[in-house]
Formats: C-alpha cells, structure tokens, sequence
C-alpha cells in the first residue's frame, strides 16, 4: 500500500512561508531537479562552477518512503521531489554547496538539513501535531478536530472556489450529508431553502441559523459575497447546537470571512463570466400541431367549429404566420462576478479590505440580480492583553426590471399577434380571447426592488496577565436593512387607469455578546470554559401604498397621491427581544476521552404573560479517540478512529410578536347614515404560549485509514419536536376558528455517510473522490392530541410532512369501456381512479397516500484529477424518492383553447393513451398528477490550470489561475417539466410580472470562464 500524500497540497504548504517561493511549481517530474534561475553560478574566473549532485530519500516515521515529498535549497529556487519511493536527485550549484536542504511534506514537520557538501542525504520526517490535530470553528470558539464530541462539518474549501453562484448556498447543494437545499437555484436573486436534518416544525421557520465571523446575520447568503468566505462549519446534532439554544433548531451555519494576516499587502483579484442557457427547452405545440389539437377537441364533442379557437387568429393560420412565443419571452442569459481585494499587516495590526460587483442576467427576459459589496475586516493588537477588531460590512442588491412571463408563453397560441403595427405590444394577442394576456406585457411594467445591508461588528478580547488561560471577549453588532420595493402597470401594459404600487420597510437589530473563556492544561486534563451572557433585539416597520386611476403613466409611483381612486395605506411594526445565558465545558484526558456539556438559558419577547418566557436547552455529549490508545497508537493501518455520542434540547420561538395577544380587526360600517370606523373580533390570543423544543441524540464514528487516504464518518440521529405551534380549531360560538396552541409533535431520523478518499497518488497525477450519502425519515407523531389526521392540510400522523394525498390513477377510459357504475359521469378519455373502499364508487373515500415531497436519500460524488498544474473536478448530484404534484400535466385547457408542450400529449380515441387524459376532461376532482420527481444531476465540472511558479516569477506575480467551469450541466429524470426541483404551473404567471411571488423560471445550465490573479 502506498503511503504518500496529495502531491500539490503537500508542496503549497510545504514551502509556504519560505522565502523561494510565493507557490511551487507543479510543472516538474519528481526526481528531477527543477529552478526558476540557472543552476549553476559563475567562479571567480567567469566560468560556470561545476554542479553538486545530491542523492537521498526522505522517509516518515516508520522508515517508509515518502513519495511526492519536496526538497529545496534554502533561499533559492532550486528544488525537487521525491518519486515514488522517496528517492530524489538534486543538482546544486557549487556556490551553494555549504547551504540547506528545507524537506517538507504535507502532515510532516518540515525539516532543514545543512548540505555541508555531502552528495548523500537522507532525511526521516516525523508528523506534524498540529496538523494532525486540525482547529476547526465551533459555537463561540474553536476546538482540535480530534476533540469535537458534536456533529460538525466543514465544508470542502473547493465547493467555494471557481463555481459561478450568486448565493453561496447553491454552491453547497449535494455537497455536504444531512443539508438538503431546493429552489431559487436559477431564479436571478432568489434565496434558496435550506433544511438540515429533515423539517422539524409545521409552521414555525426551519431554516438554520446563520453565524457570521462570530455573531448573528441579519440578512441572508444573496447579501454575502462568496468571495470573501474563508471557511463554512455545519452544526446539525443537539451538542453542537444547543449552544444558541432558541435558534439552533434547525442547525447552525457558522461563517468566517477572510481576515489579514501578517506580511505584505497581498492584492487579489478574482472574476469569472460566461452566458447561461435554458437547460430543458419544453417544446410548444406547432401551429399545425396547434390546430390538429383544437380540431380533436371538436370532434371529441360532436361540433364543427374554425380551425382555430378564435377570430383573431385565423388571418394568420391561413397567412401561415406564426410566433415563437418562447423565443420572445427568453433569452441568452449572462453571469459575471469580478472581485478585489487586499489584505495584510504587521504582529499588531493586521486588515483585509474587498470589494465585490456580480451581475446576471436571467435567461427570461426582464429578470436580472445585481449586488455591489463591500468589506473591511481589521484587527489590531494593542497592547499584550488587549486585542480588537471591526468588522464592517455593506452590499446592495436589486433585481429591478419588468418580467416576461413564461408560463404565458408556453400556452399562448402560435397564431396569436404579439405587436400592433406601431411597434406597441398586443394586450390579447389571440382576440377575442381575453383569458389570456400578452406574455410580453410585464416587459411594460416599471418596477424596483432593491434591499440594502450595512452591518458593523465590533469586538474586544482581554487576556489578563495575572490569570493564565482567562480570556474575555466583547461582541457587538449593528445591522441596517431598509427595502424599497415600487411598482407601476400603465397603458401600454394593458392597465388604461394605471395601478401604482409602494412599499418601504426597514429592519434593524443589535447584538451584544459577553463571554467568559478559560482553557487549563493540568498533566493530560484538558479543560475548555465558556460562559455567556447576550442581549438581542430585533425592530422591524412597513408601509404599503397603492392607488389607481392615473391621467397619464408619466409620474406613476413618484406621485401615488395623484390617483383619482382614493390611495390604500398600511403599515405594521414589530419588536422582538431575546436575552440569554449560556454555559460550556469541554473536557478531554489525553485526547482520548472527550467530554461535552453545554446549558442555555433563553428569554423571549414574544411569549404570553402566563407562559415562562424563559426556557433552558441543555445537551450533552462523550467521546472516545480509540485511535490515541495505547494498541493503536503507532498502528500503521488506523489513523483516526473515534465514537461520538450526543443527547440534548434545543427550541425555536416558532411565532411572531403579539401573536399571543388577542387581536382586533378594523371594521368600516354604516351608523347614523355616515360611515364609521369600529373594531371586529380578529385573532384570538393564548397567553399559554411556550417554546417548541427538539430533543435529539446523535450517534457518530470518525475514522481514517492508510495515512489518511481514507476518511470520513457515519452518524446516526434521532431527533423529536414536541409542543408545535398549530392552529387548534375551537367552537365557532366563541366568535374565532381557531386558536394557536401547542400541540403537536414531529420526529427526524436518519442517517448520513461521508467518504474522502486518494485513490492515486503520484508525483504528477492525483485521483481524489468526496462521497456523501444521506436519508432523513420524517414522521408525525401527533396533531391535535384527538388522534385524528388533518386531511385538509395534508398531514398525516405516522407519515412525513408534505405528503401526497390524492387518487390512485389505474389508467384512462376507453371507447367501449362502461363507468357508469364506478364513476358516473365518466366519459371516454376521461381519467379512471381506483376503487379503494371497495364500495363501487368514487368519492373521496378513494384518496389515499401516495407518498411524501421530502425525499428518501440525496448524495453527492466529486472526483478530482490532478495533473502538474491542471485540475479537474467532476460533481454529481442525485436525489430520490421525491413525489410531487406536477402542475405541468395539471392544467386547465380552457375549453381547447391553451397551447401545450409536446411532451405532454393527450388521448384520443386511436392513441387509446393510458396515461395522458383527453382534451374535454376537466379534472373535476382535483387530481394533482403526482409524479416521481427523483433525479441524477451533472451538477459542475471545473477544468483548473495552475501557472508554474516559475513563470510567475518571471512575470512578477504571486500567481495565477485559470479555469473553465461549467454548472446544471445535464439532468437525468423521469420528470416531465422544466425540472424536478422547479415547482412549475403552466399559466398563471405567478411573479413574473409583480414579483410577490415564486416566479415560475427553469434551470439554466451555465458556463464560464475565470480567472484568479495575484501580485507579489
């Protein structure tokens, strides 16, 4: 078995910090000598002294040879690598014959030989501690990697480099086990859904909390330029989580942006740019196609009517005239991001300054993201025990634009009239059909949105002297986010008395944090103390005006006054406050046995006067590092084996402020012949109110075999939510519905792998493969405490959330065929259900569960090729057993007249379809057409080319990289639709035109090309 290492990492970082080099060069064979100058010098007499030739072999621990290993001449560029036995060659000019060998290797100690003349050398490297023993982020603080107890992961640095995403979530789709992250992947500015460990509450918010460099964000992942991410960590397991109690029950996302490091300022620029396409064209029936289509659905009800539904569209099927609706509506679409940085300092003062411009245009006309951001990050020593830092943060974002609308386009019909002759959109494009509108016409709109994120993050850090291993630490935040949203539909978008719309709201939150760390080493006792005490406050304020009836669409929303209808005004504020204290001990002995116990205490705002608003979330969790014993420390097999296990608490507040509160509604009404104003019953309150908990244990094994080229985990969790916060229907008497309670309870289980493995390692040629599986099991335990289903809502108790409720489809009825006495009103073409309750009729009775929109398992594989300098980087993305109601196949035809993408079809008396209905069936019973909605995706490809170091050198520079990447590349899915993870409907239009909604918009397969580039 071979026992090297990844070559190029091994040679970035063993010759990181030396003074030779800024990178190595990748671009030469081990065993030969390679340098950026000339390998000889001049004697004293102008002529070239004669080399000296070194032979040795650089060996570990155990006396095995190191293959890759790097060996260079202390302050120069002259150096090779070993092959594959750890044998090396060197050339050494004479005038260096009395200098250093410098012998690094990744996980070793680097070590300096003194050359002395000798021409035989050889060197035995002993392992690196500190890189065996890697720091990783936790819940206010850091920890070994060896000594974490909680289910933490790190995100792999190279799903944040070179992948052309707007938002860094979409970059970690597939990537990381246990994260399931759907929608907005496409959609220019949408936010993605991000769940960790399956939906743990109904209507409580089950996103994770997001931590960045240490304190709570506001805002969201559009708002955070990828580039200046230094690392990601994932919180998922109660150890890890409960530690920000209220909000950690939904996992935590702990962020790190880049900080400046001592030495020259380092200069960085990294862009990227490249066009996007629709990647699944639906295909629009032609007009030919069109027409048979409105034919057959004549025939099939006995009439004779035009060869086209209306009047306004036979000029042109007789002229032969058609449009491409599709093609009108999209367009090629654009992404670019260019960044700049620059960062440095000395011991005390360190800085990091970026500057961030990206742009994408969508592939449907109209929509567009565009975000400009800013970051200065410094740190500063100030005196021995004092040290502080700023951090400052500001990005502004709009997607501003009138939008086409997509759906329309898919159904409007080929023979239909998009322009008038002067060049003006048609209102009704197929007269003098009025359902449907011009898909063009958002086009015409005017609209604004745009959000802006200031946010400023203060901290200092104390060491007093007089007490070792004490340290306290001040966070405090601010954070401004006013939105500014307008909107104006005039004359030539159809609206002859023009509708304005404005909305403006702002939201605003502090943070301050106190906390109270004290580390002691006694012999091999290890203790880790941290104590916390924070305060939290969130404001938040709205307007909302509209108004109608406008002379001319000159002034629109600029003046919402001048509408002749009288303008609608609202608006609503909130406050909401948390205090907390928490406290965490880890302990480990030896690094063998581990063992953590975290407690908080929080107190929220938005809880009732006979509730405790107060709740304390502990947890707990023990760790064994089998590895570290005794019989297996100098085991040449095992590197890393250790058990985790972790019990604990964590809650979720789960309501808005005053919801708790009894509320009233204003009421207009007639009194005395005037109008007034009085108040209704609205809502009614439950000062009972209390936290939703969840209580989870986690089970865990981290191992790592053959010098590490094997890694990964396997963990097991089980987590339970109780007291969720559902509206409880009570006697209509009372003047309410319903009222909110706690009342419910939901498990998760599941379990998730993770594999990392060098399956070739060379000098030149590398093969690494990251391999991650999961399944959640989401499951209702209770509802209302009645042990009734809530058929309803869909929700089932001993079946997932989100579940698929509907017929079970056996086939169509055919000619001939009798349904008189199942479903009567039956006719041919029409849909055939099964029959259930064996009662010999459909009805509701006949519905049953048919499956779940969560999915059974996702996983994730990335293979990575290295070769010298290029790299490439191959990810796949699967994700199974989802069912989904497919609004694709689920439209209403409107009486023949919409258009339909072929791959639908339908039946007719000679296809005899058993799957597809025919064109006169209504759906009468609302069925949802759900369909498997599983899918294996060739998420991104990256080709990578590193510039040798040599040739930088030359150039001056610190280094360069290109590469082309490519990402939504191909799909493989049963799916019939734009794509599986797109919930699309065929013509409603639903946010292409206003924006106050999920815009129905495809995936888009993009590619680019980038570049990063750095000065010395």
């Amino acid at each position: 078995m071979k026992r090297e290492w990844l070559l190029l990492c091994g040679t970035l970082l063993s010759l990181k910090g030396t003074d030779a080099f800024s990178a190595p060069s990748t671009a030469s064979r081990a065993g030969s000598s390679w340098s950026l100058a000339s390998s000889a010098a001049p004697d004293k007499a102008g002529l070239l002294a004669p080399d000296l030739t070194i032979t040795g072999t650089v060996t570990d621990e155990n006396g095995g040879g190191l293959p890759g290993a790097t060996v260079v001449v202390k302050g120069t560029t002259i150096g090779t690598g070993t092959d594959d036995k750890g044998n090396f060659t060197l050339n050494v000019p004479e005038v260096n014959a009395n200098g250093t060998l410098v012998v690094t290797f990744v996980g070793y100690t680097p070590q300096e030989v003194p050359i002395n003349g000798r021409t035989t050398i050889s060197v035995q490297l002993r392992p690196d501690a500190q890189a065996l023993n890697e720091v990783v982020i936790v819940g206010y603080g850091t920890q070994k990697r060896a000594d974490v107890t909680g289910s933490v992961v790190s995100v792999p640095q190279d799903r944040l480099d070179k992948i052309p995403v707007s938002n860094v979530a979409q970059a970690l789709q597939g990537a990381v086990a246990g994260v399931q992250i759907t929608g907005g992947s496409s959609v220019p500015g949408n936010q993605p859904n991000i769940q960790i460990r399956g939906v743990r509450s109904i209507t409580a918010s089950t996103s994770p909390y997001l931590i960045v460099d240490g304190v709570p964000f506001p805002g969201n992942l559009n708002d955070i330029n990828p580039n200046d991410i230094a690392s990601i960590e994932i919180l998922k397991d109660a150890s890890s989580t409960a530690i920000y109690g209220t909000r950690g029950s939904n996992g935590v996302i702990l962020i790190s942006t880049k900080r400046g490091k001592t030495g020259k300022p380092q200069i960085r620029y990294n862009g990227y740019g490249g066009p996007e396409y629709l990647n699944n064209r639906l295909t629009p029936l032609s007009g030919p196609a069109f027409s048979a289509k409105w034919q057959e659905f004549t025939r099939q009800r006995g009439i004779n009517l035009t060869p086209v539904p209306n009047t306004g569209e036979l000029a042109n099927y007789e002229a032969g005239i058609t449009t491409d609706w599709m093609d009108l509506v999209t367009q090629q679409g654009f992404i670019q991001d260019h960044n700049l940085s620059i960062s440095g300092g000395t011991d005390d003062v360190k800085y990091f300054l970026s500057g961030d411009y990206f742009k994408q245009q969508g592939v449907v006309k109209g929509f567009q993201f565009q975000r400009i951001s800013l970051r200065s990050n410094i740190d500063a020593n100030l005196t021995p025990w004092l040290r502080i830092g700023t951090s400052a943060f500001y990005s502004t974002n709009n997607d501003d634009g009138g939008r086409a609308d997509l759906s329309l386009a898919q159904v409007s019909s080929p023979y239909g009239t998009p322009f008038n002759p002067d060049g003006s959109y048609t209102i009704f494009p197929q007269p003098p059909e009025q359902l449907i509108r011009n898909p063009l016409l958002g086009l015409a709109t005017t609209r604004e949105s745009r959000v802006n994120q200031l946010t400023g993050t203060g901290y200092a850090e104390v060491e007093p002297t007089f007490v070792s291993g004490l340290k306290y630490r001040l966070n405090a935040t601010y954070s401004y986010r006013p939105y500014r949203s307008t909107f104006y539909e005039g004359r030539a978008a159809g609206n002859l008395r023009g509708t304005a719309q404005l909305l403006n709201d702002e939201r605003s939150n502090y943070t301050i944090e106190n906390l109270l760390i004290y580390n002691k080493d006694i012999d091999q006792h290890h203790f880790d103390l941290t104590a916390l005490y924070s305060s939290q406050q969130n404001d938040y304020f709205t307007t909302t005006e509209n108004a109608s009836g406008f002379i001319n669409d000159a002034i629109g929303f600029n003046s919402i006054g001048s509408g002749s209808n009288t303008p609608t005004i609202s608006s609503y504020s909130e406050s909401r406050a948390l205090v907390s204290q928490m406290a965490r001990l880890n302990y480990s002995y030896d690094s063998r046995y581990l063992f953590t116990v975290t407690a908080r205490r929080d107190g929220s705002s938005v809880f009732g006067a006979n509730a405790d608003k107060y709740a304390i979330f502990p947890s707990v969790a023990v760790g064994w590092n089998i590895a570290n014993e005794a019989f297996l420390r100098d085991n040449s097999l095992i590197n890393e084996l250790k058990l985790r296990f972790s019990y604990g608490t964590t809650g979720n507040e789960g309501i808005n402020p005053y919801q708790t509160i009894t509320g009233n509604a204003l009421l207009q009404y007639a009194y005395g012949g005037v109008s007034a104003i009085g108040l209704r019953a609205n809502t009614i309150g439950n000062v009972n109110l209390k936290w939703e908990s969840t209580t989870s244990t986690n089970y865990a094994i981290d191992y790592a075999f053959l010098k590490n080229r094997l890694q990964g985990s396997v963990e097991y969790y089980d987590a339970k939510t109780d007291n969720l916060l559902l509206a409880r229907q009570i006697p209509i008497i009372s003047g309410y519905g319903s009222i909110l309670d706690n009342i419910g309870r939901v498990q998760n289980r599941g379990i998730e792998l993770s594999i990392n493995s060098v399956n070739i390692q060379q000098p030149d040629f590398t093969w690494e493969t990251a391999f991650n599986i999961s399944g959640n099991r989401n499951k209702v335990l209770e509802l209302y405490g009645n042990g009734a289903d809530d058929i309803g809502n869909r929700r089932f108790i001993g079946k997932p959330l989100s579940a698929i409720y509907d017929y079970r489809v056996t086939g169509v009825w055919q000619v001939g065929e009798d349904p008189a006495g199942l479903d009567p009103g039956a006719k041919p073409g029409d849909l055939k259900f099964a029959d259930l309750n064996g009662d010999n009729l459909i009805n509701s009775q006949d519905r049953e569960y048919l499956g779940t929109q969560l999915p059974d398992y996702s996983a994730g594989l990335t293979n990575t090729f290295s070769y010298k300098g290029l790299s490439l980087r191959i990810f796949f993305q699967t994700v199974q057993g989802v069912l989904k109601n497919n609004g694709i196949l689920n439209f209403v035809d409107l009486g023949g007249r919409l258009n339909t993408p072929e791959e639908v079809g339908y039946w007719t008396p000679e296809n005899q379809s058993q799957s597809r209905p025919g064109l006169n069936y209504n759906n009468p019973r609302g069925y949802g057409y759900p369909s498997d909605a599983s899918f294996t995706r060739l998420k991104d490809v990256t080709l990578s080319y590193t510039v040798p170091a040599a040739l930088t050198e030359r150039l001056k520079l610190g280094g360069i990289s290109a590469y082309l990447s490519g990402r939504n590349l191909y799909t493989w899915t049963d799916w019939v639709g734009y794509d599986p993870e797109q919930n699309y409907t065929l013509g409603n239009g639903t946010g292409n035109t206003d924006g106050n909604g999920p815009p129905n918009f495809p995936n888009v397969a993009t590619y680019v090309f980038g570049l990063n580039l750095s000065l010395r």
